[in-house]
């Protein structure tokens, strides 16, 4: 079997104490992002129970997460509403960023616990990662490096101005 391997992401995971939350005051690092945060944060939606924000150290460019307002790390604690909406935006993730990057397919899924390689376990998120064919190449193993051809910046401003015009046609 081949193993493949993503050391970028170690001293990441590293940042977190196995034995403490990721705040010293016990709320993740996606708690209690203020509104007028959300560009700086990089928040491309915010619904009634969840929002969704780029990835600060994505797997692709676009990787994008829906996460819940409610902090936890247990999918069960979810109520109805949240699981219905975490679903809604996800789908409309993926819309947006068809419109805006043309994956040629998707990753969608959550990391539940630590042993499942959720970086912050405390905290339940959900993934959405666009992918292409031949995404993946030699630089991470062989120069400890993750070639992103996208700018966050923009890739931020496109996605919004695609949200905003994926909503408006929902509302019609």
């Amino acid at each position: 079997m081949n193993r493949m391997y993503s050391p970028w992401r170690e001293v990441y995971m590293q940042s977190f104490k196995d034995d403490k939350p990721a705040g010293e005051d016990g709320k993740s690092v996606f708690a209690d992002i203020a509104p007028e945060d959300d560009e700086k944060r990089f928040v491309l939606h915010r619904g009634l129970t969840c929002f969704i924000i780029m990835n600060l150290y994505p797997y692709n460019c676009g990787h994008l997460m829906v996460i819940p307002y409610m902090q936890t790390a247990d999918f069960s604690e979810l109520d109805k509403a949240t699981k219905l909406e975490v679903m809604e935006l996800t789908d409309l993730s993926m819309k947006a960023l068809k419109l805006t990057l043309r994956p040629q397919g998707f990753n969608v899924g959550a990391n539940l616990g630590r042993v499942a390689g959720g970086s912050v376990d405390n905290h339940i998120h959900f993934h959405i990662v666009p992918r292409w064919e031949g995404d993946t190449n030699f630089m991470p193993v062989l120069a400890d490096a993750k070639v992103l051809s996208n700018d966050m910046v923009s890739t931020y401003k496109n996605l919004r101005k695609a949200f905003t015009h994926l909503l408006r046609a929902q509302e019609q």
